[in-house]
């Protein structure tokens, strides 16, 4: 017990790396393609997820907001019960789906799409719609 928050920067500092590996690998066109999106957006990042994910979502809009980037958050099931005008032309929609199937967003995605607005999407499966 004597060095738990130690032991915590730690394992956090660890992850870092690991995060810094991957999208400087792999994933790192798909990456830094989103954060030039979200760098270039001269409106609003729109941040929404379902449930877990709905709540990191409302994390990283008032952590946008925080720092200078206007944001929001858009819950996904009255996104397209009338709640999908706050979306406009020069925003940024960023998805968030752990599974990246969640049948809410898919169906927000498909209308979003129609919307011709830019869109970025976090899954924790690479193969997901």
């Amino acid at each position: 017990m004597k060095h738990i928050g130690e032991n915590v920067v730690r394992i956090e500092a660890a992850a870092l790396h690991a995060l810094a590996d991957r999208i400087a690998g792999p994933m790192a066109e798909t990456f830094n393609s989103a954060v030039e999106l979200l760098c270039a957006c001269r409106g609003r990042v729109v941040v929404t997820g379902m449930g877990k994910s709905g709540i990191i979502a409302r994390k990283i809009a008032a952590t946008l907001n925080s720092t200078g980037t206007p944001a929001l958050f858009m819950h996904p099931v009255e996104a397209v019960h009338g709640d999908l005008g706050m979306v406009v032309r020069g925003d940024v929609v960023l998805a968030l789906s752990a599974s990246g199937e969640s049948e809410e967003i898919l169906r927000l995605l498909a209308t979003i799409k129609r919307l011709q607005v830019k869109l970025i999407s976090f899954t924790g499966d690479a193969v997901s719609h």
